[in-house]
């Protein structure tokens, strides 16, 4: 049987630069940097029996790169199309999937309360979509067009018909505007809460420090020592914070906190100090707002729209004590609790550094904008079904 005659190979100086820079590059790819290694084996007049020697190559792998090469040059030293597997689903079958994963549960008759993978992948066997598809199939065409039905968030609608106007001014304040004119330096504006129910739980065992690849470990059990509320007055551009504790809330404990801001300068002698309050029963209404002015002329009490507390900022001062200073809960009793408190509002008072806040007035008004299609939106399809 005659021996084929390997095929001669003739680089230009454009070729062999590139072909040098495949072989020797370290992010090149393995397979294309042996193939560059072929072909310039080859260029040098070596054979497939020598060059296969070289590179550890076999012969048949050495004469198929060499061909293609002289065939096709540079662009053949890459990998031909495959037709690969046959898709076992349609491009339908992921698509009635993923419909599906975008419907309540309860509108299918599912009883459960969100979707799964697993459970959509039974879902789809039971509805006759495909005799059978696995939960990773699932989690793979729903991860094509980021549905994730196994989370929710939850929201509520606005209910107060001045919310527009009462949440403006809250931002207008934090802009340092009050009535379409700038605040003046004498003028201060207070964020004030409760935070309720801080317990104080003494866990039945010590809870351990953390080490090396272990968390800091809590006991489960623990003993009730009771529980206090914590009222905090935060003013918004400066970051001070002003608290104390209470056994409980009510208008008393408020107006204590009232009085412990405006008794003390800058806030006693300044020309205003608006007070921005929730609308929750210690502070509610106009007798609320009515109470701060008649012992302290210079007070403003603004309420924010109902169900809006998130407008307030001393919510977030409020978190970041949830976060590093009650959890993990693991106080001895009530007077442990109040101490730490109080320490923590020490700590924070000597950095004082004012939230970014970043929610404007045209924010606003672009979330009612969406709400209100939403809403129009929604009576258009209740419309529809009961018609229907």
């Amino acid at each position: 049987m005659p021996v084929r005659n390997a095929c001669p190979i003739a680089l230009s100086a454009a070729e062999r630069m590139r072909l040098k820079k495949m072989a020797h590059g370290h992010r090149t790819e393995h397979r294309l940097r042996v193939r560059a290694q072929v072909v310039l084996h080859a260029a040098r007049g070596r054979s497939n029996a020598r060059i296969a020697r070289e590179t550890g190559l076999h012969l048949d792998t050495v004469r198929r790169w060499r061909g293609r090469f002289a065939d096709a040059g540079l662009p053949g030293l890459k990998d031909r199309q495959r037709c690969g597997r046959p898709a076992s689903f349609t491009p339908l079958q992921a698509a009635e999937v993923k419909a599906l994963a975008c419907r309540l549960p309860a509108e299918t008759g599912v009883p459960v309360s969100r979707w799964s993978c697993p459970e959509l992948a039974r879902e789809a066997a039971e509805r006759g979509i495909a005799a059978f598809v696995s939960a990773s199939t699932v989690r793979r065409w729903l991860a094509q067009d980021a549905l994730k039905p196994w989370q929710h968030r939850s929201w509520i609608f606005i209910t107060d018909p001045d919310f527009r106007t009462k949440a403006a001014r809250v931002l207008d304040l934090y802009a340092r505007t009050w009535q379409g004119r700038a605040l003046g330096e004498d003028e201060y504006v207070i964020s004030a809460d409760e935070k309720t129910s801080i317990q104080a739980r003494c866990r039945c065992h010590p809870t351990l420090a953390p080490g090396k690849a272990r968390a800091m470990r809590v006991n489960h059990t623990y003993g009730r020592g009771g529980a206090l509320a914590y009222l905090a007055a935060y003013d918004v551009h400066h970051a001070r914070v002003f608290g104390h504790t209470e056994p409980r809330t009510g208008i008393g404990p408020f107006m204590a906190l009232v009085t412990q801001v405006m008794s003390q300068q800058p806030y006693a002698s300044a020309k205003r100090v608006f007070w921005i309050v929730d609308n929750g029963s210690s502070h509610r209404g106009q007798k609320a707002a009515d109470r701060p002015i008649a012992a302290f002329p210079n007070a403003v009490m603004v309420h924010t729209p109902v169900h809006a507390s998130w407008l307030n900022q001393v919510e977030i001062y409020f978190s970041v004590v949830q976060r590093k200073v009650v959890a993990p809960n693991d106080f001895t009793d009530l007077t442990e609790v109040g101490d730490r408190l109080r320490t923590f509002e020490d700590r924070y008072n000597a950095t004082p550094q004012p939230f970014q806040w970043k929610f404007t007035t045209s924010d606003l008004d672009d979330l009612l904008a969406r709400l209100d299609r939403h809403t129009t939106g929604h009576q258009e399809e209740s419309s529809a079904a009961l018609a229907a």
